[in-house]
């Protein structure tokens, strides 16, 4: 390895060859450093895939860089002397290598970025810090954009990205096909849907099944089932899984993208979430694909504008939303939620049959779509009155694309509306009577979702109006939703107690979660 190199740190998720940090550096004057550390692993406990999916990724990345001709410092996690954390990781690279200046790409999760930036004390080397490069928006145009705002409409930051990015836009500077969002057109149920075709699953080498027999020794109390594991772990494999959706699936994506299924995992989505978030995949590259699909007549345009709208709307602008509200999101509570997560989260053990299938999918795949995460298991935490703080573990640690980045704003301020609205225009609430809509799960539920209250009832029943009851003070001003009160004053006072026990009864029929299931204890 050279002498007095440029010492590069380089992140789990940072996984990309054109990273800010690598780029302009030679390789006979540098040393990346690639560290796998238990802090990372276990500040919640993660999903066994999705720690096989992070650490094989990173080995096979830096396996790709060497015969790249780069020089690669790895430390696995069973390395004698590993520290257990980035900066004691860094301090011995310090020691080994004598650089004489340390380039690092700013961390995804603030609180990563808050330990990289003590490094400048604590270290003597010069630390360059560059921006995340990867992302259209950077940190202070979020912050332009929002400034002066009463409401940061994601819609209205979509159509700055597509302007900036050219993506589905004509030469008048009106959006393709003359609408910015053909949302409405993507909400179909699942009653007449074509089958899907499958999902491409990649087989584990060997170096995926060295992680994966450390993940079984160090983390086996960990949720979540070890095999099969089929997550694509390098570019390539990312590529063909790309390759894939945009050749036999992208066409109905938008259709279906809200329907649930019992029993199918994948459907039309992409599954390509894990490999954009860890850098395997160019996210503005996926977008340009999607554009080219639809100008070649293979897909639709309400799915290509609604595949794009989640990468350039939705993922950048809570990217945005994360780092202008933190550190404060993560303790937001503003409908004083207080209920403990139900053990059933982890173990499955429902007989609502919605739920079941989506820990059951959960467990088994690190995986559930959006729609499943905040229409069934999301709503179910809001209408519940679940702590934001243990819903938010539970998000972070089982899903393999997790990254604190984008779960939670998706949990604290869209699912549970704890910002008090500062995301969402609404709480996202919903009875029985969406689930039944929207997916295949009611038809053979243990409970009747036509059946409001009372013994056998779906629970999103009473507890929907429960919910609109005990909130009514904050809500009732709301232009979304308010006229619902008027609804709930219509039924009579006997009506609204059965409602209102009979969700009681549910409630108190939970039992909360054992303790240390998501956040380490040691």
């Amino acid at each position: 390895m050279p002498d007095n190199p440029i010492l590069i740190p380089i992140l789990g998720d940072q996984l990309t060859r054109t990273l800010s940090s690598l780029r302009g550096r030679t390789k006979d004057d540098s040393v990346i450093l690639m560290m796998e550390v238990w802090d990372e692993a276990t500040y919640v406990k993660h999903h066994k895939q999705k720690i096989v999916l992070i650490f094989s990724a990173m080995r096979h990345f830096a396996a790709e860089l060497r015969d790249a001709g780069w020089s690669v410092d790895y430390i696995k996690l069973d390395d004698t002397g590993n520290s257990g954390t980035f900066t004691g990781e860094v301090a011995r690279a310090i020691e080994r290598h004598s650089p004489r200046a340390i380039h690092v790409t700013e961390a995804s999760e603030w609180r990563v970025q808050q330990a990289i930036e003590e490094w400048p004390d604590k270290f003597e080397c010069p630390i360059e810090l560059l921006p995340d490069d990867r992302f259209i928006a950077t940190h202070a145009e979020f912050r332009d954009w929002a400034e002066g705002r009463k409401a940061l409409t994601m819609e209205h930051f979509y159509r700055e990205m597509r302007r900036k990015t050219g993506l589905l836009m004509e030469d008048d500077g009106k959006p393709t096909g003359g609408d910015w969002n053909y949302d409405k057109e993507n909400r179909e149920s699942p009653g007449d849907m074509p089958s899907p075709p499958s999902v491409p699953k990649f087989a584990p080498d060997d170096m995926t099944q060295d992680v994966i027999a450390l993940v079984e020794d160090r983390f086996s109390d960990h949720f979540g089932a070890l095999t099969p594991f089929e997550w694509p772990v390098t570019s390539a494999q990312a590529e063909e899984a790309a390759d894939a959706f945009f050749a036999a699936r992208i066409e109905n994506f938008g259709p279906y993208q809200d329907a649930m299924v019992h029993g199918s995992d994948d459907l039309f989505h992409s599954m390509l979430s894990t490999s954009i978030n860890c850098g395997l995949l160019d996210p503005l590259e996926l977008c340009r694909r999607a554009e080219k699909a639809y100008e070649d007549g293979r897909a639709p345009l309400n799915s290509v504008e609604g595949f794009i709208r989640q990468i350039i709307g939705w993922r950048e602008y809570v990217r945005g939303f994360y780092w202008m509200h933190m550190p404060g999101l993560a303790h937001d509570n503003e409908l004083a939620a207080t209920r403990p997560l139900p053990e059933f989260f982890w173990t499955g053990d429902t007989d609502m049959r919605c739920l079941s299938d989506c820990i059951r999918s959960t467990h088994k795949n690190a995986h559930a779509h959006h729609i499943q995460r905040l229409m069934v298991l999301g709503n179910f935490c809001l209408l519940a009155g679940i702590n934001p703080r243990d819903v938010q573990d539970w998000y972070l640690a089982v899903y393999a694309d997790a990254y604190e980045w984008v779960e939670l704003p998706n949990v604290a301020a869209m699912i549970l509306y704890a910002d008090g609205g500062k995301l969402a225009t609404k709480p996202y609430a919903a009875s029985g009577n969406y689930i039944n809509k929207m997916s295949d799960y009611c038809k053979d539920c243990a409970y009747s979702v036509s059946k409001k209250t009372g013994e056998g009832a779906c629970p999103f029943n009473p507890l929907y109006w429960h919910f609109m009851d005990r909130h009514r003070d904050r809500l009732k001003s709301n232009h979304r939703i308010g006229r619902i009160f008027a609804t709930w004053d219509r039924m009579g006072e006997e009506k609204q107690h059965d409602y209102l026990d009979s969700a009681d009864k549910f409630l108190d029929s939970l039992e909360p979660a054992s303790e240390g299931w998501a956040r380490n204890e040691n």
